[in-house]
């Protein structure tokens, strides 16, 4: 059996000992949170063009709660100042809400937490593991920032919000209500893309929207933390699961700060399930000390 094939086995009898352990639903908790949060963000999108109970008007882009309160990407915001469109007041306060709040709980959590194209993503790295394949083809991580470049310089050369054409989040939301015919063709190509060419390819790799929050997230309040890292056994299941490993490795066996402090990190909790000693935890950033090197000191949110 080759390294990556062991490596494999050994990290899915790790996991599946976390759900023996402490019990599927318990191992399984945030998982199913956030997949009940992106299913009812979704849900509000469309009980208005299905039922006609209008919580939302609006896209994942811009929208409108309920009558009252507006939303706005500030990734698409942002592409319209640099197409020229002369922003209203509704669309400025809705990017500075939606900045906020995710720099409150973790920008890249609109990845894990929102992003109905996650759903797509993570059932394509379920598969690639189900089928056994080790095939990883490398992609540089930056490549997501001269994407998120681009989208801002193809704005301002043709004076549209660029990212519209080709994002994948308006042409699953799109194809769900309508039907798009051809456009399903940019959902399975970041499917087969994920199952076939490199593991996590579009949300690690290639989204500029995740390279946008990754870059608030960075400074964001709320944190994943190794808080009782000397209790990890290196089982190597947090790394499995997390679909930023990288993120893990300062907090886990660095000697410094227990927070992961990477932007890249989703917030999706993954290390926290497939943990059955409870290494991990949410914590506040604001109230730990950052530098401490006492695991007990990284205090819980």
């Amino acid at each position: 059996m080759n390294p990556k094939a062991i490596v494999a086995k050994l990290t899915s009898e790790s996991r599946s000992y976390a759900a023996t352990r402490r019990g599927w639903l318990f191992a399984h908790r945030f998982w199913l949170l956030r997949r009940t949060s992106q299913i009812l963000v979704l849900a509000i999108f469309l009980t208005g063009p299905w039922f006609a109970v209008w919580i939302a008007r609006g896209n994942f882009a811009s929208s409108e709660i309920l009558g009252i309160l507006p939303l706005s990407d500030p990734f698409i915001f942002l592409q319209s100042i640099a197409a020229r469109h002369k922003p209203i007041a509704l669309s400025v306060i809705g990017a500075l809400t939606i900045t906020a709040f995710y720099f409150l709980v973790g920008g890249r959590a609109y990845c894990s937490w929102v992003c109905p194209v996650n759903v797509v993503t993570d059932t394509a790295h379920w598969l690639r593991d189900k089928l056994g394949l080790t095939r990883d083809r490398k992609l540089d991580r930056r490549t997501r920032l001269w994407i998120l470049v681009a989208a801002f310089v193809a704005s301002f050369a043709t004076g549209t919000i660029a990212w519209e054409f080709l994002n994948p989040v308006s042409i699953l939301q799109r194809g769900i209500i309508f039907g798009i015919g051809a456009g399903w063709g940019i959902i399975a190509a970041v499917f087969m893309l994920d199952l076939f060419v490199t593991r996590r390819g579009w949300c690690s790799h290639l989204c500029p929207v995740g390279a946008f929050y990754g870059l608030i997230g960075s400074q964001s309040v709320i944190r994943v933390t190794a808080a009782n890292r000397t209790d990890c056994t290196d089982c190597g299941a947090c790394f499995k699961a997390c679909p930023e490993p990288h993120v893990i490795t300062p907090a886990l066996k660095g000697t410094g700060t227990h927070l992961i402090l990477s932007g890249d990190c989703t917030n999706c909790a993954a290390c926290i399930d497939s943990c059955y000693i409870d290494v991990f935890q949410f914590a506040n950033r604001l109230s730990s000390e950052v530098g401490s090197e006492n695991p007990q000191t990284a205090k819980p949110a």
